[in-house]
């Protein structure tokens, strides 16, 4: 019989929810402990850091301490996209890095896609992994006119990739018949995912090859050599920072990011019929460009998982869990459902849930690193976490241990964004940006005429 911890862990998210398992969290820390690598987080970047780490080095004493349970934060409550694309801005890491750092980063990132459903068969996770690529889709003239300057930047950017499409209406319906679709474009190079069984499932093959994942254990300070916690405290020669948009709650990082709140709903599952008529084959992901865009996912029992920003930012409290679900943004992606997927337009919604990214100043991720104290830390995905988790997991245990390589090479290597504004200037940012953002999509869809206000908040928008 689930208890009422499952049950809140399970209230989190659809993908928490369908999990088969009861949702126990591990044994917390019980007194001090002395390992070789400490790391902050049972997250994704910590769990593929833990796993890169004991799988080159078996001999390595590792151990995870995490607030709540393995997949709590956003790696259990995500889009379950599993997608390339580069985390940040390629114009920024081209000017310190040069244009070939950022067509390796981008190639890294087609690989990481692949290189999650190695892991995935080798370890035997049961996660639904499916790769059927993105097709994004433009349903007014001004999200069409963004397709085709997305698609014009990705070559001198350095982002493009030979086997990406450019689509017409016909072409969007060969792939999925989304109402109103005038053109889009279709990349490989994405799966699908149920990205809490990936999370739970990587924690477990983690403490196969020996990591000990201690839950239940806040770390109340994290500093080199030691992390320091409430129930004891864990010495170690390496500690690494893995808490993402959770950063800034630990003590000097409060700015750091910019915790932003991503929401979510599920439909109940559909009959095959209406899978039928939708034309949406098992894997395949689907996004729009509208400026507060959806990202949607045929999920492995038969729904529609649709999600989208809009999520107010609050002066006092960011991380507050009343923020993880909205009334506007849940009106905004039924709507979405039901003028875009009409033959589910009837579905009933079963879940609505939310999660935080951490978002950067400059909206580019950082992997950092330093050998002199052992401390390193990776994050600022905004929103390309479980790709991006992975390159940085990868990248954090080669440093650690030492090597060189592609990745410890990549341009978000010790990258370095600068902090955002105290508050109450980054409230005011979040707002002007979901706020600008909505009125531009409104006057878009009355008109489809481009709205020009979006550049009155392009500084706090992600740099080309």
């Amino acid at each position: 019989m689930p208890n009422e911890s499952d049950r809140n862990y399970r209230r989190r998210s659809l993908w928490l929810d369908m999990l088969d398992e009861p949702l126990v969290p591990r044994s917390a820390l019980h007194g001090d402990a002395h390992v070789d690598v400490a790391i902050v987080g049972a997250g994704l970047t910590g769990l593929w850091t833990a796993y890169s780490l004991v799988t080159a080095r078996p001999e390595l004493k590792v151990m995870i301490v995490e607030r709540d349970i393995a997949g709590f934060g956003a790696s259990g409550r995500n889009g379950g996209w599993v997608s390339a694309g580069i985390a940040g801005s390629p114009g920024r890491y081209a000017k310190r890095h040069g244009r070939d750092a950022v067509v390796r980063g981008t190639r890294v990132t087609n690989e990481a896609v692949d290189e999650v459903a190695r892991v995935v068969a080798a370890e035997g996770i049961d996660c639904g992994f499916r790769k059927e690529g993105t097709l994004t889709v433009a349903t007014s003239a001004p999200q069409q006119a963004r397709v085709k300057s997305a698609l014009a930047s990705m070559g001198p950017s350095g982002t493009a990739n030979a086997d990406d499409v450019e689509l017409s209406a016909d072409g969007v319906a060969a792939h999925a018949r989304v109402a109103g679709a005038l053109g889009g474009w279709f990349t490989p190079h994405a799966a699908a995912v149920d990205p809490a069984r990936l999370t739970r499932g990587l924690a477990a093959a983690c403490e196969r090859l020996g990591v000990q994942i201690v839950e239940q254990t806040p770390a109340l300070d994290v500093r080199p050599g030691e992390v320091r916690t409430a129930m004891g405290t864990v010495r170690a020669d390496t500690v690494l920072r893995c808490t993402e948009s959770y950063t800034v709650q630990l003590r000097g990082h409060q700015r750091d990011y910019l915790p932003l709140t991503s929401l979510m709903i599920a439909t109940e599952p559909l009959p095959d019929h209406v899978w039928d008529e939708l034309g949406w084959r098992d894997g395949l992901t689907i996004k729009d460009k509208r400026h507060l865009f959806f990202y949607a996912q045929r999920t492995s029992d038969g729904r529609i998982a649709i999600g989208g920003r809009g999520a107010p930012y609050p002066l006092r409290k960011a991380m507050d869990p009343s923020r993880e679900q909205d009334d506007g943004t849940r009106q905004r992606l039924i709507n979405v459902i039901r003028t875009h997927f009409p033959a589910a337009a009837d579905a009933a919604i079963t879940h609505h849930w939310g999660g935080t990214l951490g978002v950067p100043r400059d909206w580019s991720m950082g992997v950092h690193f330093d050998a002199a104290s052992r401390v390193g830390w990776a994050g600022g995905y905004s929103g390309h976490g479980v790709v991006a988790a992975n390159i940085s997991g990868r990248t954090l245990a080669q440093l650690v241990l030492g090597e060189t390589s592609e990745l410890t090479s990549l341009p978000w290597v010790e990258h370095h964004s600068r902090r955002w504004e105290p508050e109450p200037l980054r409230w005011m940012a979040s707002r002007a940006i979901v706020q600008t953002l909505g009125s531009a999509d409104r006057f878009e869809d009355r008109t489809d005429r481009t709205a020009r206000r979006v550049r009155l908040i392009k500084r706090f928008l992600p740099p080309a």
